[in-house]
């Protein structure tokens, strides 16, 4: 008597409790996969968004002429003999005077302690700011500076009381000082646009570092690698998939094309130093220098989906173009290189986005220096000293001060807006122009 459709069988039993565990174990996959990136994304931005917030001083500086231009000529030669230390000090005697003016009690703390509350790049910024208008000398303007690193990282909770007596830059003092500072409207936390504009800063200023100098060199280097790699890329890829002939010859073009595609970068970044710096003479820790070792890179990212969305498009296509009379290169220019678009715009794109996230072969060129003056327009700004992103994150994580893995964290953030904003234009342009056949 056979056994009834409806009923199981052992051998079935066991099949489908197999799938229902497959199942789950791809359930389970997936679950720790998206836990994972939650907990990675949950970290970032826990320590990063602080990045954009900054602690500032506002209050009113007088710009002693007698202090600051002691020739009295107005001349900005004469008056850069004044250091930043001059200008520190009259920082600090402003703050003290608007302090002692809003009744603050500073506890018996000299005018250099309560200096010590604003970041020494202020004094940079208000010399800079006198010697380029020097008609504001003998006025009394409203200033708004820095606060130091410490007194930022209390108000951000990175610095507390217990800690602060243990630190030599800072003391329990100067926070509670703080404290009624912000109670009183000299001290507040705000939005920090400074941290996308500003250059980085020197180990003991990590409240002035800044993202200014690495987008522009990342943009830089993002301009070489479209201009080289897409025409490079496609060029190459149309060639070996509409033209050349099947042989030994292109076999061997193809296979390394795929083992390039594997190379560790670092490779790409000795090649670079060794032919485009010792050989070539070309600067080190140049946007063109970084842009070119990536369009290496980048090529066979390229390449390879080039050549897939050309293989997409339908022989029939080709066979009805060439049917009425074009010829092979009209054949592809006017009706397989349009319908491949989608998959070489996404392609490219993607490769972009790869490159943008590069660090060690930029590291090798010397794009991991201390670079604080922006590059200037291009052509000529690709050769000046310029860094990136990825590379001012790892800069970033090097040094000691906990404000700067804040700052790399921050940066981390910005890289990913960049590699989101990236991938969101490759997935928009692929949906839109998408041909099925």
């Amino acid at each position: 008597m056979s056994a009834s459709l409806l009923t199981q069988d052992p051998r079935t039993r066991a099949r489908n409790a197999t799938e229902r565990r497959f199942q789950a174990y791809g359930r389970v996959a997936i679950f720790l996969a998206l836990a994972a990136l939650v907990w990675l994304l949950v970290a970032i931005f826990t320590q990063g968004l602080p990045a954009f917030k900054q602690t500032f001083l506002t209050f009113p500086v007088t710009l002693d002429a007698a202090v600051l231009d002691k020739s009295g000529h107005g001349n900005p030669v004469e008056m850069a003999k004044v250091s930043t230390i001059g200008y520190g000090k009259l920082l600090a005697a402003s703050l003290s005077a608007e302090i002692a003016a809003k009744g603050i009690d500073t506890g018996g703390m000299a005018d250099k302690d309560v200096g010590a509350l604003i970041s020494e790049e202020s004094a940079a910024t208000l010399r800079d700011m006198v010697l380029s208008k020097p008609g504001l000398l003998g006025q009394t303007i409203p200033f708004t500076a820095l606060a130091n690193g410490r007194i930022d990282g209390f108000f951000k909770g990175r610095v507390t009381m217990e800690t602060a007596k243990l630190d030599k830059n800072t003391s329990p003092e100067k926070l509670v000082l703080a404290g009624k500072l912000q109670d009183a409207g000299i001290l507040t936390v705000t939005l920090n646009g400074g941290f996308l504009t500003r250059p980085d800063a020197s180990d003991k200023r990590p409240e002035a570092a800044g993202l200014g100098v690495a987008i522009i060199g990342s943009l830089y280097m993002m301009f070489v690698v479209l201009v080289l790699a897409l025409p490079i890329g496609v060029a190459a890829s149309v060639y070996l998939e509409e033209f050349a002939p099947k042989n030994a010859l292109t076999d061997l073009i193809e296979v390394n094309i795929a083992n390039l595609a594997a190379v560790p970068s670092i490779v790409y970044g000795i090649l670079g130093l060794s032919i485009f710096i010792n050989f070539g003479g070309l600067p080190r820790s140049a946007p063109i220098v970084g842009g070119l070792v990536l369009t290496l890179m980048t090529l066979p990212r390229i390449i390879i989906p080039t050549r897939a969305a050309l293989k997409a498009v339908p022989p029939s296509i080709r066979d009805a173009a060439l049917g009425i009379g074009a010829s092979k290169l009209q054949t592809v220019s006017h009706h397989v290189l349009p319908l491949a678009m989608p998959g070489i715009l996404t392609g490219t794109i993607i490769g972009l986005a790869q490159a943008l996230g590069e660090t060690a072969p930029l590291l090798l060129i010397g794009m991991v220096a201390f670079v604080r003056d922006f590059p200037g327009a291009p052509p000529s700004g690709l050769l000046d000293p310029a860094s990136a992103l990825p590379v001012q994150i790892y800069n970033w994580t090097q040094r000691g001060d906990p404000g700067f893995v804040e700052r790399a964290s921050g940066a981390i953030i910005v890289l990913l807006v960049f590699l989101i904003a990236m991938n969101t234009v490759a997935i928009v342009l692929r949906r839109k122009y998408e041909r099925r056949w």
